[in-house]
């Protein structure tokens, strides 16, 4: 039997297939370009936190960005280096027996708390006192899962700030499904590009509403997603 989280081979899956480019990823999370191409490639001897699904290593798939995501919220705390979050995975990936920890189901249940268990471990053998440990819950709640196979299908990104410890999250309201405007950021299923491409030609976020059909505050919140 595969391990959970695997994904048949032989099926097309468009949660897969490369899509976004380094520089189209590190825009949507808020990322630094050099960072995301070094989680993704790794560096010199330095290997990579996640595997790109294209054999081609130019495009990231939205298996990928998920993953960029979760570790974004990781890293984003201090005190926590990047070779212990490296072997923490490691040790959950085998641990809960999943090929992408950082996707699978399991890691926003059990597997959270086993990473964070041994990244505790790791980071504080290496440095004196506590370390601050990631609160993931934030990151982690922006993710819409299959009900079936608890993979990804829809990840609604940060579009106000990527502070994950802020007392109130970023509404849910911009989300990027692989099935809907090819993965992009959307607002009932209007690409956020399309709104703000027509409010920086003149369009006032009312008009668009109405255009659209769409809450003004959706429509704002589009044009706050693009302008970041």
């Amino acid at each position: 039997m595969p391990a959970r989280g695997r994904t048949d081979k032989t099926t097309r899956d468009p949660r897969t297939a490369p899509t976004y480019s380094f520089r189209e990823a590190a825009r949507y999370l808020r990322l630094p370009l050099p960072t995301l191409r070094h989680w993704a490639l790794g560096l010199g001897r330095i290997q990579p936190v996640f595997r790109l699904d294209d054999p081609a290593r130019q495009y990231l798939s939205f298996m990928n960005l998920v993953e960029a995501h979760v570790l974004a919220g990781i890293r984003r705390k201090h005190g926590v280096g990047l070779p212990q979050v490296r072997r923490a995975l490691d040790y959950v990936q085998k641990r809960c027996d999943v090929e992408r920890p950082l996707v699978d189901e399991s890691f926003q249940t059990d597997g959270r708390f086993l990473f964070i268990e041994r990244l505790e471990q790791l980071a504080n053998a290496s440095k004196s006192g506590q370390v601050a440990l990631p609160d993931l819950l934030p990151q982690l709640d922006r993710i819409d899962r299959d009900l079936a196979t608890g993979l990804p299908v829809k990840l609604y990104p940060f579009t106000r700030s990527v502070d994950a410890s802020r007392p109130v999250p970023d509404p849910k309201i911009v989300v990027m499904n692989p099935l809907v405007s090819f993965g992009r950021p959307a607002v009932g299923g209007v690409p956020t590009y399309t709104i703000w491409s027509r409010f920086r030609a003149g369009d006032s976020p009312a008009h668009l509403a109405r255009d659209y059909g769409l809450a003004q505050e959706a429509i704002e919140e589009a044009i706050r997603c693009e302008a970041a």
